[in-house]
């Protein structure tokens, strides 16, 4: 008599028309990313694919349960592999939906009163004096018309950012309208006006901005990306005071990188005020401000920028499980971190107070410049080693709301196929522009001489040359 077959059970075919499936999603997830070249793709498909062919063949197999049992135990695994293959894609999808030029940037306005005085909501300056700042930026407008809604103030504007301090102290001014950026200029100048006054009312709003890419094709052509370091926490998008200023030099033929460092208190021509400031304060007026001034200084082109704050560098070394930064000296930080001449395993605290640090150093801000040149290196090499696939999925969590760029998600991932399809050992070399201390008038705090760095003009042409030749270099 005839052996009868063994019948197949509707599991085993629901784990293969999954396994299917899900292979499917995988692939067309990868294409959709588009990250792979095209090699590592065409492989990647044969051997799922393969993979999906062996499984399924032994549980729908009608002899052997044997076959049958190690089957289901490799299919589930497989499934299992290919869901969390499939979290990574999405996650990547998510980021790379919020990377490109972002239209706005951010305002935020204080209203504040004398803390002597009876004003404790704005609601009781209606009718009152209200001083503002002239060119604190075109959103002063509309935050004059936001105000305006809810009572109607007598606005007095001046364009001196010290006259308004000294009038709103003498009581001349019930309160004054202030823009976060200039009032933080202000309590740094005036150590003691933050006990002066009180906040009745803030608020913030979003004014358009224009992209300023010079868009090349970054797999092949040499770029600059400016790197603005703000000195706030929160939103990114919120303007300030730029105290990390750096352009990152990429050649992709000879796998060179140069970080180009320049002092927050460098003494230069903001680009469209023609007049002189803080290189820290043209960060007020908007990263555009930032990338005019600095082509002017260096006679180069910035094609792209990425700007971050306090908390993204705290996210984003915690996201990749810490970095290692190389320290000129030992020293302890203000903070009270204590930090080895050599290697320093950082968390994201730590790297913050590392390249905030400048009172432990008799150099001061070079100091300090260099350990931030120091950090963007150990970023940029944790960032490239394979240890990235471990914390790949808290890193693009980290760093979705953690900074804004204008480098197009296109370019991006041509970058990242080049890398994975070339794995370059990347040659980085740091420079940084220097000059002399002094204390001057700047075009945003007029009425009081400043901290300024006039520049070396001998640093800022070897910085001009240097940069050419890394672009040039074949």
């Amino acid at each position: 008599m005839a052996k009868r077959k063994e019948k197949i059970m509707p599991f085993f075919k629901f784990l293969a028309i999954a396994m299917a499936i899900i292979t499917i999603i995988t692939l067309c997830l990868f294409k959709f990313i588009d990250i792979l070249p095209g090699e590592y793709f065409l492989v990647l498909c044969v051997l799922l694919i393969l993979f999906n062919c062996i499984f399924s063949s032994l549980i729908l197999t009608r002899r052997g349960t044997k076959k049958r049992a190690v089957g289901t135990v490799f299919s589930i695994l497989y499934i299992i592999f290919l869901v969390l293959i499939i979290v990574y894609e999405l996650n990547t999808i998510g980021f790379l939906k919020k990377l490109g030029f972002t239209d706005y940037k951010t305002e935020n306005y204080s209203v504040l009163a004398l803390i002597e005085s009876d004003y404790e909501e704005l609601s009781d300056l209606d009718k009152k004096v209200i001083g503002s700042l002239e060119f604190t930026s075109e959103g002063l407008e509309k935050a004059k018309e936001k105000i305006e809604k809810d009572i109607t103030p007598e606005f007095i504007t001046t364009d001196n950012i010290t006259e308004l301090k000294d009038t709103f102290l003498a009581n001349e001014y019930d309160g004054i309208l202030v823009e976060n950026s200039m009032l933080a200029m202000i309590n740094e100048s005036d150590e003691e006006f933050s006990e002066k006054y009180k906040v009745i009312y803030e608020f913030s709003l979003d004014v358009e901005t224009e992209d300023i890419a010079h868009e090349v094709d970054i797999t092949n052509e040499s770029f600059n990306i400016f790197i603005s370091g703000i000195d706030t926490y929160g939103s990114v998008s919120s303007v300030s005071r730029s105290d990390v200023n750096m352009i990152i030099t990429v050649n992709p033929n000879t796998h060179k990188i140069l970080i180009t460092s320049i002092p927050r208190d460098y003494y230069v021509t903001l680009a469209s005020k023609n007049a002189k400031d803080k290189l820290t304060h043209a960060g007020i007026y908007g990263i555009e401000e930032s990338v005019a001034t600095l082509q002017n200084l260096l006679d180069i082109k910035i094609n792209y920028y990425v700007k971050v704050n306090f908390t993204s560098l705290i996210d984003i070394v915690d996201a990749l499980g810490g970095v290692s930064v190389y320290s000129k000296y030992s020293f302890t930080s203000q903070d009270g971190y204590y930090y080895t001449q050599g290697m320093n395993n950082v968390d994201g605290k730590k790297a913050l107070s590392f390249v905030r640090e400048r009172k432990s150093f008799s150099e001061g801000d070079r100091t300090r410049v260099e350990n931030q040149a120091a950090m963007i290196e150990a970023l940029i090499n944790k960032a490239i080693s394979p240890s990235i696939i471990v914390n790949y999925t808290s890193l693009l969590n980290a760093l979705s709301d953690s900074f804004i760029t204008n480098l197009d998600t296109k370019d991006i991932t041509n970058f990242i196929k080049m890398q994975i399809d070339e794995m370059p050992s990347w040659e980085i070399e740091n420079i940084s522009l220097n000059g002399t201390d002094a204390f001057d008038y700047t075009y945003s705090y007029g009425g009081t001489k400043l901290y300024v760095m006039y520049p070396d003009n001998e640093t800022v042409i070897n910085a001009t040359t240097k940069i050419k030749e890394i672009q040039n270099e074949e």
